[in-house]
């Protein structure tokens, strides 16, 4: 598309026993699992780090089983998300992200910072979290995505803080969570989390179509007339961006065919 951003489509982690044979080949070497996704997807959520942390060498490898082009969002620890005051993460906040994210390079993609159901937006709270956020990390520039999952979130307020700071806000196609469209960063993160192992491609042909088509609008610089914004009254300037979309749905066994439908669609 002229004039737009990058769209990449892709799935959570890649080492999930369901998907051999389904999605990846009878007899594929595990340790040649990332490789073919990556050969096949143009992104992938490392959801691991949310658990455990990972040596600089796991990281480099990773890097190099991924072409040109690959990116891979982080998900941050859930020891700098999962507590009670947010501006107390900064040391959680150094571990994670000095294990070694720098040893993906230009494979590096957006970090997602997931906070727990029950976390209610405190302005004040929030906004001390966000300050700590930094801009690069060993001279890679960092984008940051921040996951809330309560419903005090859908502010204005949430809105224009993340903005301030430059955060991007994750779209959330899920069964309980909020869904906030609004484009608050330089990037576009979605994680369509309610598709269903019954169908072929995880989506209907026509929710593909539907999600396809609002993410090549994100990708121009504008918002799906579809889906209200929280904060309507001041939308985001129009100008392309990068989109991200994950298909992680509940069994995930179609998440590959899924994002590979979606990759076709806006190719």
């Amino acid at each position: 598309m002229s004039g737009a951003g990058k769209i990449r489509f892709g799935i959570g982690g890649w080492t999930f026993e369901p998907w051999r044979g389904v999605f990846y080949p009878p007899g594929l070497k595990h340790a040649d699992e990332l490789a073919y996704a990556a050969s096949h997807l143009t992104a992938i959520e490392i959801n691991g780090t949310y658990y455990s942390s990972f040596k600089p060498d796991s990281w480099a490898k990773w890097r190099a089983a991924t072409p040109d082009g690959f990116r891979f969002a982080v998900k941050a620890s859930r020891f700098c998300t999962n507590r009670r005051v947010l501006g107390e993460m900064g040391e959680s906040m150094g571990k994670f992200l000095n294990q070694g994210l720098s040893e993906l390079g230009d494979r590096l993609g957006p970090i997602l910072w997931q906070f727990m159901a029950t976390k209610k937006f405190d302005p004040d709270d929030f906004e001390a979290f966000l300050k700590l956020l930094p801009k690069s990390q060993d001279g890679l520039p960092l984008a940051h995505v921040v996951e809330p999952r309560h419903s005090s979130f859908m502010t204005p307020e949430f809105i224009a803080l993340s903005r301030k700071y430059g955060v991007t806000v994750c779209l959330a196609d899920h069964f309980e969570y909020p869904l906030i469209p609004d484009v608050s960063g330089d990037i576009v993160y979605a994680r369509l989390q309610t598709g269903s192992d019954d169908v072929a491609t995880a989506y209907p042909p026509e929710k593909l179509d539907l999600w396809a088509d609002r993410f090549k609008t994100y990708s121009a610089g504008g918002a799906p007339h579809d889906l209200p914004a929280v904060d309507a009254a001041h939308p985001a300037p129009k100008t392309p961006r990068d989109v991200y979309a994950f298909v992680i749905h509940e069994g995930k066994v179609r998440a590959p065919a899924a994002a590979m439908a979606l990759i076709e669609r806006v190719a």
